[in-house]
């Protein structure tokens, strides 16, 4: 049985007779003997709806034949199987790479108390810049990579092949010799990376349906998270047993080992990771038509179908054209702003006064609280089906955290506000990154645009933060504390505003009036989004 519509099924509504006629009709469809691209699965030649249609020719708004007559207790146990077999193929993977997606990027921190602004050289000011440049790079390819994923649906392919390109980027970082050197290096590395995050993203909301995007977003950026903590150990043992050996420094030895640990995971990704649900082998036919039918069922019309519906430029113009999109811009701009604590976090638990080592061993406690923190934040988002204050209530601990650390200098109140910062942010962030997904859900080229936009003009404070840490403004970072307490507070601006949105939108349909990115209930396949209509998530 074929696991793609039809053309006709795709783009085409149905026609509705006269009244005593029947209910629907199927369109005339003509085919000119050429298969699209991307469209694999279905046939060149046959005019017969039914032998294109992966329905065998159903109507469009009923379930698959293999679903239409389970009962509903056998349809959840099947269900809840098939997320779980989702889960374990897809998670696992992600977190390790996008926890060396991480690792390899923001690895110059620990780099430096390992030696690297010493061996090359550097000014304070240099090292900021080979920090920042980064985001440049990263910031460029976003769009065009979500895009050009969105139109081959191949991610199985895609992202393990970015991968293994950062990988050998990252490993070459060892053999930088002056401040142009590692620039380059490091641009290039931002520009290869750019393609993981918001590649993922998408990914993600392409699997699952609304209520379970937070707590897997979250899963996916503990990755992160936990990249802070192993790069502060694994940075601690490199310097303490491999510093001097066969002629490197300890910095270098740390590029080499995590570029390489990089590409060995990036080729075995290749065999785990799999594509769309339309296009994913592994499942069964019953399993691909659960899996595609209950994101149809989620937000009222299909997802991802093919390659020939997919378009570059449609998708960003939507997105651009939804003032959702800007306002999410935002909040996850100022999320990010507030967050960029992170690139230079060992430098700053080193203003505690202890040795290089104890302060790489520092770095460990705030992410792993961090970690915990952010999954029972989206746990409970996703059970509770709220977004809105799980973003803002995370935000004002981050608040306080950033006072308390341009406020004092001694040690135990620094040290907890370095605990609070963490957890403060991304435990927001991670629900934020979902709300994206919730609210611009259809179709999927404007949610990948958005996903990548949204992701690109946020990082953008990445570029012009490390400046402010410069080492002369420590211990207290007065005015680095100060800008990220301020882009803190107009992030819960930012969520605040688009609530009240989303409540207008939601009253709008309640009162059955058109509301773009939203299906009518006439229009719904069957589920929630036809029970009483499609509703943002608030």
């Amino acid at each position: 049985m074929s696991t793609l519509r039809s053309n006709f099924s795709l783009g085409r509504p149905w026609k509705k007779k006269s009244k005593g006629g029947n209910a629907g009709e199927v369109p005339e469809v003509h085919y000119d003997g050429h298969q699209k691209p991307g469209a694999e699965h279905l046939s060149d030649t046959s005019t017969d709806p039914a032998a294109n249609d992966p329905s065998g020719g159903r109507k469009r708004h009923e379930a698959p034949p293999l679903l239409l007559h389970l009962a509903p207790e056998e349809r959840a146990r099947l269900e809840k199987a098939l997320v779980k077999k989702i889960d374990l193929r897809l998670l696992p993977m992600l977190i390790i790479m996008y926890l060396m997606n991480y690792l390899d990027r923001n690895n110059i921190a620990a780099a430096r108390l390992a030696g690297l602004e010493e061996e090359l050289q550097l000014t304070g000011t240099q090292y900021l810049t080979c920090v920042s440049i980064l985001f440049v790079g990263y910031i460029l390819m976003q769009i065009p990579s979500n895009l050009f994923l969105n139109k081959i649906g191949k991610p199985a392919l895609y992202l393990p092949a970015c991968m293994v390109v950062w990988g050998v980027i990252s490993a070459a970082t060892a053999q930088a010799q002056s401040f142009g050197g590692l620039l380059a290096i490091r641009f290039f590395l931002g520009f290869v990376e750019a393609a993981y995050f918001p590649g993922c993203l998408f990914f993600l909301s392409s699997w699952y349906t609304r209520k379970e995007l937070g707590f897997r977003t979250a899963i996916l950026f503990s990755g992160s998270l936990l990249s802070g903590a192993f790069s502060g150990l694994i940075t601690a043992g490199i310097a303490g047993n491999l510093d001097g050996k066969r002629g490197l420094r300890a910095w270098r030895w740390l590029f080499i080992i995590e570029g390489a640990v990089t590409i060995f995971i990036a080729l075995f990704a290749v065999l785990i990771l799999p594509n769309f649900p339309r296009t994913t082998s592994w499942l069964t036919e019953s399993e691909r038509q659960l899996a595609v039918w209950r994101l149809e069922e989620d937000i009222g019309e299909d997802d991802w179908t093919g390659t020939q519906n997919q378009t570059f430029w449609h998708g960003l113009r939507l997105a651009v054209a939804d003032v959702k999109t800007w306002v999410l811009m935002v909040l996850l701009f100022c999320f990010v702003a507030s967050g960029t604590v992170t690139n230079v976090f060992p430098t700053i638990v080193q203003t505690l006064g202890y040795s290089n080592i104890i302060s790489l061993l520092l770095t460990v406690p705030p992410y792993v609280l961090g970690v915990t923190a952010s999954f029972c934040n989206a746990w409970h988002a996703d059970r509770t089906g709220e977004r809105y204050f799980h973003i803002t209530l995370p935000l004002y601990f981050a608040v306080i955290a950033f006072i308390i650390a341009a406020a004092t200098i001694k040690t135990a109140p620094r040290y907890l506000a370095m605990m609070l910062m963490i957890p403060g942010v991304y435990s927001g962030y991670v629900v934020a990154l979902a709300w994206i997904s919730n609210t611009l859900p259809r179709p999927p080229a404007k949610r990948a645009a958005a996903l990548a936009a949204i992701n690109a003009v946020s990082n953008s404070s990445q570029i012009y933060a490390s400046y402010m840490y410069a080492e002369s403004a420590g211990p207290r970072y007065i005015v680095a504390m100060s800008v990220n307490c301020v882009t803190a507070f107009i992030a819960i601006c930012a969520a605040t505003v688009l609530r009240f949105i989303l409540v207008h939108l939601n009253k709008k349909l309640d009162r059955g009036e058109v509301v773009e990115g939203a299906v009518a209930v006439e229009e719904a396949i069957p589920g929630e989004a036809a029970k009483k209509g499609f509703r943002f998530v608030l």
